[in-house]
């Protein structure tokens, strides 16, 4: 049975109430994108409202990142069970940009995981390396690395995001060698972990994804969706790169 594509917006720390005008348009735009999985991950200042807003649409509305607990003395973090409560069905956890500025390990990245499943929310897992990592001829070794440490011990609610660091935000972006022989490691892994499961696994590509290059990278062997920074900003450049997957 053939993965079903998945595409994610991470808004990052942009937006305001006024933002969910371009949610409606992303909304207005999706009802002829049936054969992909379309996925907004606003802050959470705005998760309710464009939960509210998508309900009954084929937007799914989900968070960018949340606590491995339920509920406690955590000043200023976000639960999953309250992601779940505001109308989320899915969150991203261990971002590059969590784990650089915010120290997160493997381990933290897993205990997330498998809080988000707690809430019965998907839980998209980022992997990649550094440009210094990618020098250095270590890619495979860290991207096994963050694999064995950041996913729960079954595959159950759980998608992957490739995205080599080195090209988020930046304009650059691998070769679709480069990206072909990645996803096609991070299979091999998730099959040799999770056995049959893990070939229905989701793997999406991230990193400088954009309308110009979404046809070539997306259909790249193994690569299921994207996880789509900047460009998801404007919905007319998110359903460009989602339109990849229109049915004739």
């Amino acid at each position: 049975m053939a993965r079903r594509p998945l595409v994610a917006a991470n808004w990052k720390m942009n937006g305001l109430k006024g933002s969910i005008a371009e949610l409606e348009k992303i909304i207005a735009g999706a009802r002829s994108l049936t054969a992909v999985d379309l996925l907004v991950c606003p802050p959470a200042t705005l998760i309710a409202a464009f939960a509210a807003k998508a309900q009954g649409t084929p937007i799914a509305i989900g968070g960018q990142d949340c606590h491995a607990e339920a509920a406690g003395a955590y000043t200023g973090d976000i639960s999953a069970e309250m992601l779940r409560d505001a109308g989320a069905t899915a969150v991203i956890v261990g971002h590059s940009e969590r784990r650089r500025y915010y120290g997160e390990s493997d381990g933290a990245v897993r205990a997330k995981a498998l809080a988000a499943r707690r809430a019965g929310l998907l839980a998209i897992v980022c992997i990649g390396e550094t440009r210094a990592e990618r020098d250095a001829g270590r890619t495979s070794e860290v991207v096994r690395t963050q694999l064995n440490g950041s996913l729960p011990d079954d595959s159950e609610r759980v998608a992957i995001a490739y995205e080599p660091v080195w090209a988020i935000g930046t304009g650059l972006t691998p070769t679709r060698d480069d990206i072909a022989e990645m996803h096609a490691f991070i299979r091999e892994r998730l099959l040799s972990r999770f056995a049959k499961t893990g070939r229905d696994m989701r793997i999406l590509y991230g990193g400088s994804v954009k309308p110009g290059n979404a046809r070539d990278l997306l259909g790249v062997d193994d690569v299921d969706g994207a996880l789509v920074g900047g460009a998801s900003l404007k919905a007319e450049q998110f359903l460009a790169i989602a339109g990849v997957y229109r049915t004739p």
